[in-house]
């Protein structure tokens, strides 16, 4: 139980530390290099692209329901993030799509 609790510790004080950390390096007054506002602009996108090519890299495509579970999943994700650009409705409706649509098998038995 100690163990566990100290791993938390740990967590918690890396995290602060990680926040922290900018403020105080660059303070209020000084700005901020402008290789790190590049990195802010162009990070999240490819950081996104990275997350979309992990979770599609071993999607089977030669088998049923052919990688249509993930992309009707990928699809309502983005639908949704396009219309309300809300993340967390696109992200839990994407994974309530693909849950159901995996447990249910129903593509297996329309294909």
């Amino acid at each position: 139980m100690l163990d566990a609790i100290m791993v938390v510790c740990v967590i918690v004080a890396t995290t602060f530390l990680m926040r922290v950390l900018p403020f105080v390096i660059f303070g209020s007054k000084r700005k901020a290099p402008d290789f790190l506002l590049y990195l802010g602009k162009v990070l999240p996108g490819a950081i996104v692209g990275m997350l979309i090519v992990y979770c599609f890299k071993d999607v089977a495509v030669s088998t049923s329901p052919y990688g249509l579970n993930e992309l009707l999943a990928f699809l309502c994700v983005a639908i949704l993030q396009i219309l309300f650009k809300m993340p967390i409705v696109s992200i839990v409706s994407g994974t309530l799509l693909y849950m159901y649509l995996l447990q249910s098998s129903i593509l297996n038995l329309i294909l």
